[in-house]
């Protein structure tokens, strides 16, 4: 079953104490694509190019009323929300039994399905659809909610979190689970995944109660914070009053603040365990630790080279960034601090990350999804069908075959690319608040541009190369 780098947090050194059995990581890619690849890079490359320039030449008062446009909706009240959290959390609680009780096969337990397929796959997708979802459905606001009436404490009353703490403690959260997802032997044994999930669940807890639960969301809830800033992508808008509305996807990103290091780092954390996800299993990535991609001996085999390569993946697209928006300033001839330029300009990376999800878990979703629906109709495999799915039949040839490679080959590059359009849109928009002179701008973005370029074509690159199963 394929990996995601982001579900749930867990700390690696619990789970290297943990025993359990090294199962297999299945591929959804068993054949190597015979398509002109190249057309695609330099296609893609062109058109992170153009985009770059046409925005160049555009008058800043349309680019203006472009991302300003809006259209009301209706309001949605919030008075049901810690009903819903409370669902979700009775959902997650039986989850964690299926995890302890039911089948040891991820395949069948809906455990890891749920988590790693219909979570973090789906619901990711979902957020940068319809909005911040998991603000409803988290299954930590409705116990809180009810805990905190019951002890008589309220937000407000909850201990302080130093200012300068930031987004660090979900920063740390975050490299957990990726080391977890991406590294450790057998994330997806069910038990294994119950014992995490339920830790974290009870320490984040703890932490809203201490802490208060917007104070501990905002800082320390990595999974709340990943799909609050997917959610600005979104096109379906929210407001204080609970009013929606539907914008342009991305105008949300550029009513954003300025993110601290903290921030800065969380993001880019979370588009490079993404790709590392990819580039790990890479012929080229096995060949340079003298690895056989034929005979690949396992996870637990790598997990000092990939150790090595989550933290260098991270530290290299940290650098790179840093380096563009520093040689942007000097270009521009900016006197803006670099903290405010970084912190607004990595929003930037919002629609990239997203992309890179989709075209990352789009096969899993597809496969795995299925499973997903069977397993929960017999969430402990004793012969229930409570959905009436437990007897589908799952339909992986939906991505075998030429045919399907194709077209899906098509739909993982289109988002790629149009991830990055959307991504020099979003930058030249911040670049037009730092710097209100056209040339100026335009100049400012220009480093940022060949960096996202460089990056459409490793992306494009990692979905066309072969990789181990």
């Amino acid at each position: 079953m394929e990996r995601r780098p982001l579900s749930s947090a867990f700390l690696p050194a619990a789970f290297c104490i943990l025993p359990a059995p090294a199962f297999a990581h299945a591929s959804d890619r068993g054949h190597v694509l015979l398509l002109p690849t190249g057309y695609y890079l330099i296609g893609g490359a062109f058109a992170v190019a153009a985009s770059f320039l046409i925005l160049a030449l555009l008058p800043p008062a349309s680019l203006d009323r472009f991302w300003r446009r809006r259209l009301p909706l209706f309001a949605f009240s919030d008075s049901v929300r810690t009903a819903v959290s409370l669902l979700s959390f009775a959902g997650f609680a039986i989850l964690l039994a299926a995890g302890f009780l039911g089948s040891r096969d991820p395949l069948s337990n809906p455990l890891p399905l749920v988590i790693w397929t219909l979570l973090w796959a789906g619901l990711a997708l979902l957020q940068g659809v319809f909005g911040d979802l998991w603000s409803w459905l988290n299954p930590w606001y409705g116990p809180w909610r009810v805990l905190s009436r019951l002890s008589g404490r309220s937000d407000e009353a909850a201990w302080q979190l130093p200012q300068w703490l930031g987004c660090w403690p979900a920063v740390v959260l975050l490299f957990a689970f990726a080391w977890f997802e991406l590294i450790d032997p057998a994330p997806d044994d069910p038990a294994r995944l119950a014992w995490a999930a339920g830790l974290y669940w009870l320490l984040t807890l703890l932490a809203m109660l201490v802490f208060g639960h917007d104070k501990w969301s905002r800082s320390g809830e990595f999974l709340g914070i990943f799909f609050a800033m997917v959610a600005r992508f979104a096109p379906v808008a929210r407001d204080r009053h609970g009013r929606l509305g539907l914008c342009w996807p991305g105008a949300k990103l550029l009513a954003a603040e300025p993110l601290p290091a903290s921030g800065i780092a969380f993001l880019l954390l979370a588009l490079s365990s993404v790709s590392f996800d990819g580039l790990s299993k890479t012929f080229f990535w096995l060949g340079l630790f003298g690895i056989n991609p034929l005979e690949f001996p396992g996870r637990t085999a790598v997990i000092g080279s990939g150790s090595f390569g989550l933290v260098l993946t991270f530290a290299l697209l940290a650098m790179m960034f840093l380096l563009a928006v520093i040689l942007g300033q000097r270009l521009a001839g900016s006197d803006r601090p670099l903290a405010q330029a970084a912190g607004l300009l990595v929003w930037s990376i919002v629609p990239i990350a997203l992309a890179y999800h989709v075209a990352h878990y789009l096969t899993a979703l597809l496969v795995d999804g299925q499973y997903a629906l069977a397993s929960l109709s017999d969430p402990f495999s004793l012969g229930w069908n409570l959905f009436g799915t437990a007897d589908m039949q799952v339909e992986a040839g939906i991505v075998a075959g030429a045919g399907s490679a194709w077209w899906l080959w098509n739909v993982q590059a289109g988002a790629i690319i149009l991830g990055h359009v959307l991504a020099v849109l979003v930058a030249h928009g911040f670049a037009w608040r730092l710097h209100p002179q056209p040339a100026r701008a335009a100049l400012s973005q220009f480093p940022l541009t060949v960096l996202m370029i460089a990056y459409t074509i490793f992306g494009l690159w990692l979905l066309a190369t072969p990789t181990v199963g």
